[in-house]
Parts: structure tokens; C-alpha cells; sequence
């Protein structure tokens, strides 16, 4: 017995030593390695097992042996496409001048034969006064027939006439402006001639030196919260009006200058500002005992007037104060100095120079200074002096009036806000003196890009109202549920809102902005008694939308990845793909100046905005208009800056004759010098008995929305539903007898009207241009346009059919697939019924979109018969643009390092959901005689859930003992698929699909990147938008805001009598505290009562979570690392018998270093014939914390951006060839200014409400 105890108690220490062995083995750091091979081997079969799915599926093996057979690779030249697109821009826009001209001559004419009417009264077409038929007509309103123009933005026009656009500070009762109003309606008949003559034509208009603008077509005008246009502020007037100029403002801020002077003076020095261009130079100095640069790193210098550097002067008018005695000879003596300096380095506008004088009194005549700076060429001086006599008290005007005059300027008496903007105007019709003089010679002026009607001034008070809206969301918030709003979840949710509000960098509607560049020419008195005083009668011009030039660029010649751009001679962009001007649907604050270097991002590790040389040398070529080629390596962003990548690119370039742009075609290296041709000629085949018809059979097949086949001139006289309806319509008309082909979409101008015939050839667009009178109205004595004529791609239209042909049977049904695959993955494809496929796969839509712009789909309707399918809101609602897709495009660059292969994505930070689609592209090439080219792209959409659970077949292992191998559903394992980008497409943890992978494993994400497994690419963004905030953070309490209420009451009631007053004044009006204050805002602070029953206690202690801070939007740069993966392993994934190891027998994916020592705890491996890669990461290591993000974030510059760019980066611009800014005879004109005459019976009536107020307050 005791023995047996013995043994029994002697056998417990051993059974504890078994236990205890089991749990140290059991321990992290010493689990069973994850299997390499085993790695190796899912991904194998993953890929396999997609890859013959995706062929089988899409019938890829199929349409690329139809294609071998029938279609040829050519040569595309680039030289030649640039040359072509070149002709093509310059032959539209000589229309468009051709048009204006006529209005030009029209208006000169007609303004002579009424100069001497007298007109105190006369009715017209007011367009704020106007209402469709049907409204309720206003006090001396008109209502008016108003047709919605889809040529016209689908805007209701009258084409029949024009309307009339009066700006809120001009009075249109004066007798000067009823007669120019009387005499410009004769131009109605210029107008719908024009627009018969060349339907294309866009917006025409007069805008006179008076400040209205006669538009055609007729249209309501509405401008919502209020109507800040002048027509005399826009760039096509101001232009036109004027050469280029050099502009210096002097304004005194000497110890006089107080209250409203000061504002005064400010909001002068705004107008002024507001009249400048991309063309125009300009600095301001402050002076009072010493002069100053009002920002001090333009010292010594000009800068250019681009919309970011007078955004930085007029905030820094907002900080100035004022101090001690003016000194007029140093500040002038400055001001000289510098444009004498701009002169002589020709540096600047190289045209016109000012020197605009803002002052309340000048204490002498300074006739020595004139001397020696501006009087040694008499009668010619380089600087004109235009002086701004500020206040109603001045004691005398003579001095200032004086410097003026003898300087060939002009003078005006400032003595309130309201006369500022008008009185400002009147320096640009003094400039424009010397053109006028000449009277023969009319400038032709191109504006740079810009949104219509929109005003610039807008940005930031739009950007205030989306405030007033967030913070109104969350006061509504706050009062439905308090305890919510302070919850963490609410915080968060909030927080990511905000974050992906500053992040996305690509967002905003554009077609609410209509982006244009005009062309105008002044219009002059020619009348001969009129050169005493040379009036600037207006200016004509008409719109160009950047749209029309873009069908001109056509897409279809430059093949996928290809894309041409247009430069203006200060080098920047007037299109480009990727000018994104429009932020959370807000005008960015200097979307018209973007420079060309700050889109064609070099392929270098360069500091932000360090130029390489070649890309300054390829600048300078294309301002200066000269015509070449040059190959670059460059790095680009895409997918909504979420994804980068290196391409080596060729550019061509070439200038646009008569025009201030150059045109520059950019193709990808390798494949962008090939084109597939390929066509059907409709007479070869209705000779052949075959029906094109049956091609577009069915209604499963789309055609690119924005690509031009075939259309008639006058689109609006023929509407067709959609682009497949009009094409349809033009091959039913194409086999009619009679049939031919006008290729033309543009005519030649009137004045020059010849029949021409030239041969292009060596670009793939080989053309022949016909006689004028295919494209218009029989005779062609009047050159107006017949509304049926029509134009077509011929060759674009040819080869549309062909694809047709080639891919006609893409959506039969699958069993009947012919294919001759006996891979076993093959053999159960076909085995597979219709249901079998999307019950394995979970697909739902096969697809194919050619280089022609057709797109192809066949339905797989999860639980419905193919029958019950609809189009409507599935894949063709949203992917029927085909080269422009990403899925095309990242096919195509997929194809250059994994041929046979498909791009699988996942929508960005999808989460999850039972719906979520993968999209599979591939990309087919034709090889023929040494080159290849892409054809078209297959691929299908399937769904993610799916996916994920073959994922997790193949990746795991049926086994419960102790001896089982760990897999990708063991606890301790975690398992990804990444796409080529590092975002995730399949994770264990669903909530984290279409993430970055570096925000979930940034530890295994950086020790990829330094192992060489992913590149970083680094993108800067030069069109990026900040926030900075505005010190305002509403810290208004219900008394303060009674008193807004009360300044608010006050500044209306002024206003009504002021009428004029906020179109003048609208900026200072949005810096006044009480534009902050709105309805939401009072009732934020109603009254809360606590439980202590004192009303406001709780909410006061509230007060910080619920109000946001201000902000204020500004441009910036920013930079985003990108991540793509290294070449090499998409190589070694090409295939499913790829190789495993480079020359030097190392593996590529430097699995031999995973060890139990938890050195690298993960595995990798490229998944088969695809652009994804499997991770096994061993979550029994110990990870260490690592923060990865593709946020974008602001590039530090320790000043603002236009004093960074004006410090070390300023670059070389092309002048302007037209400079006129001398006439012998201006000297005999005597007016050079007039006083105002202050309106005291306004201000008694102010004086009399301020006392009534402060009797009731």
C-alpha cells in the first residue's frame, strides 16, 4: 500500500513537468512556423483558379483570336497628331474671331450714326427684369419666351434676341447709357447671324464702357445671394481694354487717414486689384514717414496679379494701421525706381506702367521728381499717375489733380464707399487712349481659363454659408440629443467626416462651373471730332467653352493613357486632365493659375517645386511656342489621389498660330506609338448582304457619352435621348443612297472663304477637308449653316463598326462556348451552368470596352432570369465611358509587366457589406510586325463575399487535432489579400475591405516598403486647398447677438437706401461681424434651463464641443505617399510557372527570413496572374506600433505660398506680342478728371436713423 502511494505521489511532479512543458511550448514566440509552401501554394491556386475563371467569363481567348485575324497594328505619330489637333484648334477659334470682328465692326457703325440722339427714355429687355411666359412679371419687368438650349447648358434661351445685364452700381436711367442701351440692340442682327453662320457658337456679347452687357442669347439673370457682376471687372474686358501693365498702388497710411477714410482707401486699393490679370504685374507700398512693401517679401520686385497674389494683398490691406506724417518723395521716388528697373530688365508686363496714388491730401507738385524719372522722352511717358483723392473734407484739389494731369492720367474725388468701384473703372479707359487713337489696329485678346459668370470674391463666403450649415448641424444635433453628441461614437463620426471633407482633394461639381476662355476686341469712337477725348466705346468677344476645345482634342486618336493639354504664354494650364478647379463644389481660390510644372510631375526625389532641368527646358519650349518633342520620365496620381505610379512619357508640342497657346500631346512609352486599325465600310458590307443593324442588337452595349461619330450642327433641331440613339440614327441614314461623309465639323470664316483641300496624313487622321457648301445652305452665297447639315469621324465611326462586328456575339449564353481548354479549371467552367457560375463566383456582370469607345456587358442578375435584367442603375450607368475608365487604363499598364494578367479592386474603405463588388480587367493587345497596341479590355465584376469565401477554402485547413498546420483560419493568423496599391481587398476582418493596409499593419506595411516589396512614390499636390483658421471661433452670447441683430437692422436699412452700396462693398460686408451671425445661430442660443434654473449654465459648459472653428480656405501645396507594387514581384506573378527567384537564386519575397525568432513575422506571395498579394502575418510575434497614411499633408514652407514661390521659384513667361501704349495726339486731350459731388442729403438722412436708433437701443 505505501509503496503505491509512493508511486501514485512520485507520479504528480512529472504529470506537472508534462503540463508545464506544454505550456511553455504553447507561449508566443515559440508556436509551429507558418508553412512558406503553403503560402506559395494558395496563392498558385488562387491565381489559377481566377485566371481561367476571368478567360472563360469574359471570352478573352476568343475575341483576341478575332481580332488577330481581322484588325492590324499601325504606327501613331505623335509629330503628326499635334500638328492636326494644332490646325483644328486654330480653324475653330478663327470662327470664333470672325464672329466677334463682325460684331466689332457692328457696333463701331451703328455707335456713329446715333452719337448726337438724345435718348431719355427707352424700353428694353431688361435680363433681371425678365420671366418666362407663365411667372409672375415684376415692377417694369417683361415676360419672355424661354426654350431650355442643351447648347446653351440646357439654360432657357431666346435665341431670337438678346438681353440686356445692368450691374447694381450703374444707374441705367443716366441718358448716355439709354442711348448706348438703345443703339446696341441693332446688334441683334450680328448675333443670330453669327449664330446661324456657325452653330457651335457660344454666348456673344457687348460689354460697354458704361458697365452694361448686351448678351446673346436672351436669358433670365439670376445670381444668387447677390449680383456682384460688372462686365467691366471680367477678363475679356479688361484685356481687351487695355495692353498688359505694370502697377504700383501707393497708398498713404499716414496718421490722417483714420476711420473711413481708411476704409475708403482699402476698398479702392480692392477695386483696383480686382481689374488686374495673368498678364498684369503689381505691388503696393504703405506709406506715411517711411514707405514700405505692404508684404515684405516682395520687396523690390513685382508679382504677378494671378487670383492667389491678390488674394495675399487683400488680406494684408485688412492688418494695416495708421501712424505719423506721409513722405510723397520717398514713396514715389520707390515707385518709379521699380518700373524703371522693370523696363530695363524687361522684366513684368513690358507694356503699359501706373503708379495709382491713394492719398487724402498731396502737399506739392513734385514737379523735380517727374523730371527725372518720367519727363526725359517727352511727349512720351513710360509711367502714367493715377491719383485717388480720399475724403469729403479735402482742402485742396488742385495739387493732386495737378499730378495727374501732367503725368497722362487721371484724377477722382473718393468721398464714399458706394462711387469707388465706378470711379475706379474709369482709369482703364484712359489707358486704352492709344488704341483708340490708332482706331485701325484691334487687339485680338484670349483670356486664360475661368468660370463663367462666377465671381472669384465668392469662394470665401461660399465657404462660410457650408460653416453656417455644419454649424447649424450641430447645434440641431445637440438639442435633439445631448448625451449623443458627447458620446465617443458621435465624436468619431464626426471627426472622420471632417477628415475626408480636408482629404479629398478631387471632389466638387463641375459642370456647376462652366469653364471658358473668351476672345474679345475693343470697340472705339471713330469719330473724327471724338479724338480730343478717345472713348473706349466697349468691348465684343464670346465665350469658347474649354469643352468645345476638348472634342477637338480628340481622345480616340491619342489611344488610353494618351492626352493633350493646352498652354497659355504665361505657362498655365487652359485645359489639361487633371485642372481640378473645383473643391466640395466651391471655386478653388487660384484655379486659373496652375502652372504646367505643377501637373507633369517629374519621376525625381526633388523637393517640392524643385524643378529638374529638363522639365524647365520642356517649359520653356512650349511658352515660347516652339515646336518639338521630348521624352521624361514622370510619376502621376489617379483614382482620386489614392494611387500613383511612373510612366515614361513622350510630349509633343506645337504653338496654336495667332493665339497666345501651345498644344502639347503626351503619349505613353511602348504601346502609345501604335494604334489597332481596324474597319468596316458599310457599302463593302451591305454589298455582302450583311445587316450592320444586327451589330447593335439588343440593349445591352453602350457608346462613349462625350466622343462625337456623327451630329448635326444644329443639335438642339434634332434631340436625340442618348449617344446610342444618335448613332443609331446616323448608320440607319448611312445606308441610304446619297450617303456621304462630311468630316468637317468647322467651316472656313466668311472673309476667307475659299474651297480648300488638304491631304493630313501620318497621324491615323487622314482627312480631306470638302467645299464649303457640303456644310451649308444651298448656294452658299450667305454661308449660313443648313439645319440638317451634319459631320462625322470617319474613320472613329468605321472602326466603331468593326469592334461592333468582332464582339456581336459577347453576350450569348455561356454553354455554348467553344473553347478548347482541357485544363481541368477550364472543363468545370463548362461543365458550369448560367446558375452554377454566379453561385460559385458570385458574378454579375461580364464586360468588354474597346479603344472605339463601345462598351459590351452581359448580365448575371443575382436571383433573376437574364430576362428580368435592366440596365438601369447597374454596370452601364456607371461604366460606359471605355478608355477612360480606370479599370481600362490599369489594365493596360498592367499588361506592360503582367501580360497575362487581371487588376482586381475594391471601392476605397467599402467596409462591409453583402453587396460589395470586385471589379477584374485585362487588357487585350495585338502584336503585329514588332508592335503592339491595345485593342480592347475584358473583365467582370463578382462579388467580394464570394471571393472571400474561396479565399478561405483554399487558405484553410479542415483539421482539429493537435498536430494541425496552422492556416488563415487559425485565431492566431491573420491573412490579407492587398491589390498592386497596399489596399485590401480581402481581410478576415471584413469591416476593414478597401482600407489602406498600412493603416491596419503599418509595422508589416513599412517592412515591405524597406525590403523593396512596395515603392513609395511621393505626390505633390500643387492645387491643393487648407483651412486656416480665422480666429473667429462664435463666442456670442444672447446679448452680443441682440446687438448684431441691431448693427444687422441698421446696415439693411442703410442698404435700402444704399441700394448700390452691396454690390460696391460686398467684401468689407462679409468681414463685418454680423454677416457671421445667422437665424441658426440665435436659435443655437436659446435659452436652456438646468436643473439649477438658471437658463444658459449647461449650454455654456457645452459651448467649446458644439461651436466649430472658422476657417478660411487657402491654396497650398501638399504631398501623399503612394505605394505600388515593386515590379519584380509583379513579374514573378505573371504566370502560375513563374520562377521564385531572381538571377542570384534570392527570392523575391524574402520569405526565408520568417523565423521563429519573429524577425519578420509574415509571409508573402504574389498571387498568380493578377496584380494582388497574399500576406500571412504571425500575430503570435510581437508587432511592433507603426502609423501609416495616404492622408495628404501640407508641405511646410514657414511662410505663405506666393511669398515661398516669389522667393526661389519664379518663372520665365512668354509677353504678349500686342503692346499699345503711346500716341503722338493723346497729349491733346484734355480731360484727365472730375470731382463727385458728395451726396449731403443722404448723409442727413443717416445721421437722422443713427439718432433714432441710439433713442430706442
Amino acid at each position: 500500500m505505501e509503496e503505491e502511494e509512493t508511486r501514485r505521489c512520485g507520479s504528480v511532479p512529472r504529470m506537472h513537468l508534462l503540463l508545464l512543458l506544454l505550456l511553455v511550448s504553447a507561449q508566443p514566440g515559440n508556436p509551429e512556423l507558418i508553412s512558406s509552401h503553403s503560402v506559395q501554394q494558395w496563392a498558385k491556386m488562387l491565381g489559377m483558379e481566377l485566371w481561367t475563371y476571368g478567360k472563360y467569363v469574359t471570352r478573352r481567348d476568343e475575341l483576341l483570336h478575332r481580332y488577330k485575324e481581322h484588325a492590324t497594328v499601325m504606327e501613331r505619330s505623335g509629330s503628326g497628331i499635334v500638328q492636326d489637333m494644332a490646325r483644328d484648334v486654330k480653324d475653330m477659334m478663327d470662327l470664333k474671331i470672325s464672329a466677334v470682328k463682325r460684331i466689332m465692326d457692328a457696333a463701331e457703325n451703328t455707335a456713329m450714326s446715333h452719337h448726337d440722339e438724345l435718348v431719355l427714355e427707352h424700353d428694353y429687355l431688361n435680363a433681371k427684369l425678365m420671366v418666362p411666359e407663365g411667372e409672375q412679371v415684376p415692377k417694369g419687368g417683361r415676360e419672355m419666351v424661354l426654350t431650355p438650349n442643351s447648347h446653351f447648358y440646357n439654360i432657357p434661351v431666346n435665341t431670337s434676341v438678346s438681353s440686356v445685364h445692368v450691374p447694381t452700381n450703374v444707374f441705367d436711367g443716366a441718358p448716355d447709357v439709354m442711348r448706348a442701351i438703345k443703339w446696341s440692340e441693332n446688334l441683334d442682327s450680328i448675333f443670330t447671324n453669327n449664330y446661324r453662320m456657325d452653330p457651335s457658337l457660344s454666348w456673344q456679347y457687348f460689354g460697354s464702357s458704361f458697365g452694361f452687357m448686351r448678351q446673346y442669347p436672351a436669358l433670365q439673370w439670376k445670381q444668387e445671394p447677390v449680383d456682384l457682376y460688372d462686365c467691366r471687372t471680367r477678363g475679356w474686358y479688361i484685356e481687351a481694354a487695355t495692353s498688359a501693365k505694370d502697377v504700383i498702388i501707393l497708398v498713404d497710411f499716414s496718421g490722417s487717414m483714420t476711420g473711413m477714410r481708411k476704409e475708403i482707401a482699402r476698398h479702392a486699393v480692392t477695386n483696383i486689384l480686382d481689374t488686374l490679370s495673368n498678364n498684369d504685374f503689381v505691388n503696393i507700398f504703405t506709406f506715411s514717414e517711411e514707405t514700405q512693401e505692404l508684404i515684405p517679401c516682395f520687396r523690390d520686385t513685382l508679382v504677378q496679379a494671378t487670383l492667389a497674389n491678390v488674394r495675399e494683398l487683400k488680406g494684408a490691406l485688412e492688418e494695416l494701421e495708421t501712424k505719423d506724417i506721409a513722405n510723397f518723395t520717398t514713396a514715389l521716388s520707390r515707385a518709379f525706381e521699380l518700373l524703371q528697373w522693370a523696363r530695363e530688365e524687361r522684366y513684368g508686363a513690358n507694356c503699359n506702367q501706373a503708379i495709382m496714388l491713394v492719398t487724402d491730401e498731396v502737399p506739392a507738385m513734385y514737379e523735380e521728381l517727374f523730371q527725372e524719372y518720367n519727363w526725359k522722352d517727352l511727349p512720351k511717358m513710360p509711367v502714367r499717375m493715377f491719383t485717388y483723392l480720399i475724403g469729403r473734407e479735402v482742402p485742396d484739389v488742385e495739387r493732386i489733380k495737378w499730378v495727374a494731369c501732367a503725368n497722362q492720367g487721371y484724377y477722382v474725388h473718393l468721398s464714399t464707399l458706394a462711387e469707388v468701384r465706378e470711379q475706379v473703372l474709369q482709369y482703364i479707359s484712359v489707358m486704352a487712349r492709344p488704341m483708340v487713337l490708332h482706331r485701325t489696329e484691334h487687339p485680338v485678346v484670349w483670356t486664360p481659363v475661368y468660370a463663367d459668370v462666377t465671381d472669384p470674391k465668392m469662394t470665401d463666403w461660399l465657404w462660410e454659408m457650408k460653416e453656417c450649415a455644419e454649424q447649424k448641424e450641430r447645434f440641431e444635433s445637440y438639442r435633439r440629443d445631448k448625451e449623443k453628441f458627447d458620446s465617443k461614437e458621435e465624436q468619431d463620426r464626426r471627426f472622420a467626416k471632417k477628415l475626408r471633407r480636408t482629404q479629398d482633394q478631387t471632389s466638387g461639381d463641375l459642370i456647376k462651373y462652366q469653364l471658358m476662355t473668351s476672345v474679345s476686341m475693343p470697340v472705339f469712337d471713330r469719330r473724327e471730332n471724338a479724338t480730343r477725348v478717345a472713348n473706349l466705346l466697349g468691348v465684343a468677344g464670346t465665350d469658347v467653352p474649354i469643352q468645345d476645345i476638348l472634342k477637338l482634342l480628340s481622345p480616340h486618336v491619342l489611344g488610353v493613357n494618351g492626352y493633350a493639354f493646352i498652354i497659355t504664354n504665361n505657362g498655365f494650364i487652359l485645359t489639361h486632365p487633371d485642372l481640378r478647379p473645383v473643391f466640395q463644389d466651391i471655386l478653388k481660390p487660384s484655379y486659373n493659375s496652375v502652372d504646367m510644372s505643377e501637373v507633369e510631375l517629374m519621376d525625381t526625389e526633388n523637393e517640392a517645386r524643385d524643378l529638374t532641368d529638363a522639365m524647365k527646358a520642356f517649359r520653356d519650349a512650349v511658352i515660347n511656342q516652339s515646336t518639338g518633342t521630348v521624352t521624361l520620365d514622370t510619376r502621376y496620381h489617379f483614382d482620386g489621389m489614392r494611387r500613383s505610379a511612373r510612366m515614361r512619357r513622350h510630349y509633343y508640342y506645337t504653338a496654336i498660330p495667332s493665339t497666345p497657346f501651345t498644344l502639347v500631346v503626351s503619349l505613353p512609352d511602348k504601346y502609345g506609338a501604335s494604334r489597332v486599325h481596324g474597319v468596316e465600310e458599310i457599302r463593302r458590307s451591305l454589298a455582302e448582304g450583311q445587316n450592320i443593324m444586327s451589330y447593335f442588337k439588343g440593349k445591352n452595349w453602350r457608346v462613349h457619352p462625350d466622343w462625337i461619330f456623327c451630329k448635326y450642327h444644329y443639335d438642339t433641331e434634332h434631340p436625340f435621348d442618348s449617344a446610342e440613339h444618335e448613332l443609331l440614327h446616323f448608320l440607319e441614314r448611312a445606308q441610304r443612297p446619297g450617303w456621304h461623309w462630311p468630316l468637317r465639323r468647322l467651316f472656313t470664316p466668311p472673309e476667307r472663304q475659299q474651297g480648300e483641300t488638304a491631304g493630313r496624313g501620318g497621324s491615323g487622321r487622314a482627312r480631306t477637308r470638302p467645299p464649303p457648301p457640303s456644310n451649308i445652305s444651298p448656294g452658299g452665297k450667305n454661308g449660313k449653316v443648313d439645319k440638317d447639315s451634319y459631320y462625322c469621324d470617319r474613320t472613329l465611326f468605321l472602326s466603331l463598326l468593326f469592334d461592333a462586328k468582332m464582339t456581336e456575339g459577347f453576350s450569348q449564353n455561356f454553354t455554348t462556348n467553344t473553347q478548347d481548354d482541357s485544363e481541368p479549371m477550364a472543363m468545370f467552367m463548362v461543365l458550369l451552368t448560367r446558375k452554377g457560375l454566379k453561385e460559385h463566383f458570385g458574378i454579375t456582370v461580364s464586360f468588354i470596352a474597346t479603344h472605339t469607345g463601345l462598351t459590351r456587358w452581359h448580365d448575371f442578375p443575382l436571383g433573376l432570369d437574364p430576362e428580368d435584367a435592366t440596365v438601369e442603375g447597374q454596370f452601364s450607368s456607371h461604366h460606359n465611358r471605355a478608355t477612360d475608365e480606370l479599370w481600362y487604363r490599369r489594365a493596360v499598364e498592367q499588361h506592360m509587366t503582367q501580360p497575362d494578367s487581371f487588376v482586381y479592386s475594391v471601392p476605397h474603405e467599402i467596409g462591409h457589406h453583402n453587396d460589395t463588388l470586385i471589379t477584374a480587367s485585362h487588357a487585350l493587345f495585338l502584336y503585329k510586325n514588332e508592335r503592339k497596341a491595345p485593342v480592347a479590355v475584358v473583365g467582370f465584376q463578382f462579388l467580394q463575399s464570394a471571393l472571400f469565401n474561396r479565399f478561405m477554402n483554399i487558405t484553410s485547413y479542415k483539421c482539429t487535432g493537435p498536430n494541425c498546420k496552422r492556416s488563415c483560419s487559425s485565431l492566431n493568423v491573420a491573412c490579407y489579400l492587398l491589390d498592386n496599391h497596399g489596399y485590401i481587398i480581402i481581410s478576415k476582418n471584413l469591416q476593414e475591405t478597401g482600407h489602406f493596409f498600412g493603416e491596419i499593419q503599418g509595422y508589416v506595411m513599412q517592412t515591405m516598403i524597406d525590403e523593396g516589396i512596395f515603392q513609395r512614390i511621393r505626390i505633390y499636390d500643387y492645387q491643393a486647398v487648407c483651412f486656416k483658421g480665422d480666429g473667429v471661433t462664435s463666442d456670442a452670447t444672447p446679448a452680443r447677438v441682440k446687438q448684431h441683430i441691431l448693427g444687422w437692422f441698421f446696415d439693411w436699412l442703410v442698404s435700402r437706401f444704399f441700394w448700390f452700396y452691396v454690390q460696391s462693398s460686398l467684401q468689407d460686408i462679409w468681414h463685418m461681424s454680423w454677416a457671421f451671425v445667422t437665424e441658426e445661430a440665435y436659435d443655437a442660443y436659446e435659452e436652456d434651463t438646468t436643473e439649477s434654473g438658471k437658463p444658459g449654465d449647461r449650454h455654456k459648459r457645452n459651448e467649446g464641443k458644439v461651436l466649430i472653428n472658422r476657417t478660411r480656405p487657402q491654396a497650398c501645396d501638399q504631398y501623399v505617399d503612394l505605394y505600388q507594387l515593386s515590379a519584380r514581384l509583379r513579374t514573378a506573378s505573371d504566370k502560375p510557372s513563374r520562377v521564385t527567384s531572381d538571377k542570384k537564386g534570392k527570392s523575391p519575397t524574402n520569405n526565408n527570413r520568417y523565423d521563429a525568432k519573429c524577425n519578420r513575422p509574415f509571409l508573402i506571395e504574389p498571387v498568380d496572374a493578377s496584380n494582388m498579394l497574399l500576406v500571412v502575418v504571425d500575430l503570435e510575434c510581437e508587432i511592433p506600433f507603426a502609423e501609416m497614411s495616404v492622408i495628404p499633408s501640407e508641405v511646410s514652407y514657414n511662410e505663405s505660398l506666393p511669398c515661398h514661390r516669389i522667393r526661389g521659384n519664379i518663372l520665365p513667361r512668354k509677353t504678349l506680342g500686342t503692346c499699345i501704349n503711346h500716341h503722338p495726339r493723346e497729349k491733346e486731350i484734355e480731360l484727365c478728371g472730375r470731382a463727385n459731388r458728395p451726396l449731403h442729403a443722404w448723409s442727413g438722412l443717416i445721421l437722422a436713423l443713427l439718432v433714432w436708433l441710439s433713442a430706442t437701443g
